[in-house]
């Protein structure tokens, strides 16, 4: 055989047309290797885009959260209970009342003596100015409705009668008085209720029906109203007084003992006395 016999027995390689061109199977293989390593790396490249996406989401969810926590710290505090700097144990108040008591009514405790709520045909006007000087023996407590403390009063009032045969009436006076408060309120009802004895000039030893049988008498005082906190030094009252005068019967036989009941409206001014207590001490 020749030397081109024996080359064609060798082996072949196989050719591809394409497009009047021909290339050889092994370039077709490394074409699709090379794709296969692109797309990976594609592949590879977008999963790690999209982690860190992912955790830069979850870095500002977690900031967000972190914020909402400052600004949970960073709120301001409720506001504090400034009815501490009005009412707590051992305050010193001085006031001064004045009213204006023109209705007359019959003894409030006729039913304990078993009278009859009679009343004379002489009838009062009377004008009590009260000089107290108040002591609060307690911080606030109690319930809710009740929720409050008492305050002890020491008093010298001086009555101006503007109509009855008597002109005047001096009295010393001792009372309680509850304090209801509420919490951040500046306003305050109360009720109070005060005893004492007195000298009024008398004018039924001198003739006159209906009048007072005696100088020596004793006064008891009832009322209601609301209290006002201008500032943790002053406050202003307003309210109802009940003002009874009589000698409890020490005028009998030989007097008849009458005794004066009317009501009408009291104000006041209220003075803190000495340093205050603040709501934070």
């Amino acid at each position: 055989m020749s030397a081109r016999s024996l080359a064609s027995l060798g082996p072949r390689r196989k050719v591809l047309k394409c497009g009047g061109c021909e290339k050889p199977r092994k370039r077709t293989h490394a074409k699709r290797l090379v794709e296969f390593r692109t797309t990976l790396g594609k592949t590879l490249l977008a999963l790690l885009a999209l982690a860190a996406r992912v955790e830069a989401q979850g870095n500002k969810l977690g900031d967000d959260a972190k914020s909402e926590a400052s600004v949970e710290v960073a709120r301001p505090p409720k506001p504090a209970d400034f009815s501490r700097d009005f009412y707590y144990k051992n305050k010193l108040d001085l006031s001064l009342e004045t009213g204006y008591l023109p209705i007359n009514i019959p003894f409030a405790f006729d039913f304990l003596l078993g009278d009859g709520y009679n009343m004379t045909p002489l009838k009062y006007t009377l004008r009590p100015n009260i000089l107290s000087l108040r002591w609060q023996s307690g911080n606030p407590k109690g319930p809710w409705i009740l929720h409050g403390n008492w305050e002890w009063s020491f008093s010298g009032c001086y009555t101006a009668i503007t109509r009855g045969p008597e002109t005047r009436y001096l009295a010393y006076v001792m009372g309680v008085r509850r304090n209801l408060v509420r919490p951040r309120w500046r306003i305050g009802p109360y009720t109070d209720f005060r005893l004492g004895m007195g000298d009024i000039n008398a004018k039924e030893p001198k003739g006159v029906v209906w009048a007072q049988g005696q100088d020596f008498t004793f006064t008891l005082n009832l009322g209601s109203g609301v209290r006002y906190n201008i500032s943790p030094r002053y406050s202003i009252s307003a309210g109802v007084n009940y003002m009874h005068v009589s000698n409890l019967y020490l005028s009998e036989p030989k007097y008849p003992n009458y005794g004066i009941n009317v009501y009408g409206p009291l104000f006041g001014v209220e003075m803190r006395l000495g340093k205050p207590r603040l709501a934070s001490q």
